[in-house]
């Protein structure tokens, strides 16, 4: 909600963030989406995905599939550089609301972390195409505890 302070999270790992930013030739689902990360912080994160002929549908329109990953990538991502190093975070689940169709130009995922404790977090992913909003999502995350003597070298979302 606008009106509330946003949440402070004083165990921001900066040099997490920094790994995260510099993520460039991920591989798998994001690296055929041409996913990057430009800005990270304390509970925020900022992916873009430039929209390719291949992601298209043949109607001309961007997948829908297309924004879901993207949703679901950020979802979880979010939130590497504010838990303990060797956790992870599992979608539970996020629901989506398609707003405006995409043709071309590039999108851009902002996700917030609305609430986090030990056990969850929830987060809230805006999506502009171009400086239009496209999509609007909400999900929640399942946060694992390190297994013991897991070094915390795991960063993936």
């Amino acid at each position: 909600m606008p009106d509330e302070p946003a949440p402070s999270f004083p165990q921001f790992d900066a040099r997490v963030a920094a790994g995260l930013e510099a993520v460039a030739d991920a591989g798998g689902l994001p690296g055929f989406l041409g996913l990057t990360h430009t800005d990270v912080g304390p509970g925020t994160l900022t992916a873009r995905v430039p929209v390719r002929p291949e992601l298209l549908t043949p109607f001309g329109n961007l997948h829908g599939g297309v924004l879901a990953a993207l949703c679901d990538h950020v979802l979880g991502t979010v939130c590497y550089p504010v838990i303990p190093r060797g956790a992870w975070a599992a979608t539970t689940e996020f629901k989506l609301n398609y707003l405006a169709p995409v043709t071309s130009g590039e999108l851009a995922a902002t996700a917030r972390i609305l609430s986090l404790t030990k056990r969850t977090a929830v987060v809230r992913i805006d999506v502009a195409n171009d400086g239009r909003a496209v999509c609007m999502a909400q999900g929640t995350v399942l946060i694992m505890a390190p297994k013991a003597g897991d070094s915390g070298a795991s960063t993936g979302g």
